[in-house]
């Protein structure tokens, strides 16, 4: 799945045609190839209608051939929330992520700087971390938009994790907390304990939850 960063406020609308506007319907192939793309970002849960509907508008730009007008794109990503709202609908209680921003909401508090869904990939993320949380933050976790989307697909959600100083003991000690604040809310890690390698949270249910 392409990871686009568009980011707005979760509850944003999204951007409607006048009244009386006609909306053409999309070509089959375009419509179902980008309604796998926008469920595969509802899934993710992260991004406002407004967001997904400009990340869809643009997802198969190719040149100057634009398959997909914005009201089109507002259009199918509204069926399409209106759709997922109804699936999370049925979802019983606290969720895995909602757990996994509890644990991170601590290990903030406890002076690691903690980011969900943080850029498009490690590389990005390990460059941005440093200058985005507080001045005095010992160390970082964060796991990136693919992280994101291979746990919305089924998988072990991936944590990168580190020292803000070039110390392996200092990674090491940041990596226990973070497997602590994990075990804390009843979510499920595996580690090997050494500072070179990913923390990774098991068996996770990605039920998030629009606009949470």
């Amino acid at each position: 799945m392409m990871a686009i960063r568009i980011r707005t406020e979760p509850g944003e609308s999204c951007e409607h045609p006048a009244p009386g506007m006609e909306v053409p319907p999309l070509d089959p192939a375009v419509e179902r190839e980008l309604t796998e793309a926008v469920r595969g970002w509802l899934r993710c849960g992260y991004d406002g209608p407004g967001a997904l509907a400009e990340a869809a508008e643009e997802y198969l730009v190719d040149g100057d051939v634009r398959p997909i007008s914005a009201a089109q794109a507002a259009r199918l990503v509204d069926r399409l929330w209106r759709e997922r709202l109804a699936e999370q609908a049925d979802w019983v209680g606290e969720t895995d992520p909602e757990r996994i921003t509890r644990a991170f909401a601590a290990l903030e508090a406890s002076g690691i700087t903690a980011r969900e869904n943080f850029t498009c990939c490690r590389s990005c993320g390990l460059a941005e971390i440093w200058a985005d949380g507080a001045e005095d933050a010992r160390g970082f976790v964060f796991f990136h938009a693919q992280s994101t989307e291979g746990a919305a697909a089924g998988h072990d959600l991936f944590l990168m994790y580190g020292g803000f100083e070039p110390d392996e003991a200092l990674t090491v000690a940041v990596g226990r907390e973070v497997v602590a604040a994990l075990e804390g809310e009843g979510l499920a890690w595996g580690w090997s304990g050494g500072a070179h390698d990913a923390i990774r949270v098991v068996g996770v249910e990605w039920h998030k939850r629009l606009g949470g």
